[in-house]
């Protein structure tokens, strides 16, 4: 089940992170705008999808490698993995509602914008 949800959420980023990424905020020059809200909400359901795919791929890798190590540390590197996911979910989220630009303009103006010298 884990491998069938792991593969449509990867989908469903490869299709969603492009479109949201070029539709246009209200923040744009653009005449064609999404609401702030809209905008917000695509960036939480981005935030948990990302999160999702992330803890299903790091329980892949858990099960593969920490048997090797030894079988007793499974449970604690699951719930670390979980964790992680927690914390980025939550991370983004709060980035995507907060920030004035949203998740976009952190992936957008925060990557490919180089930094304005004083």
């Amino acid at each position: 089940m884990a491998t069938h949800v792991h593969h449509k959420v990867t989908t469903a980023l490869s299709l969603l992170t492009p479109v949201y990424l070029l539709i246009p905020s209200e923040s744009s020059s653009c005449p064609i705008k999404i609401p702030t809200q809209v905008d917000q909400g695509a960036g939480v359901v981005i935030s948990a999808m990302i999160s999702l795919h992330s803890w299903i791929g790091l329980n892949y890798v858990i099960t593969d490698y920490i048997p090797k190590i030894s079988k007793s540390l499974m449970w604690p590197a699951r719930i670390v993995s979980a964790g992680m996911a927690l914390v980025t979910m939550i991370g983004l989220s709060k980035i995507s509602l907060e920030n004035d630009k949203g998740l976009r303009g952190l992936v957008v103006d925060g990557l490919w914008n180089p930094k304005k010298k004083e």
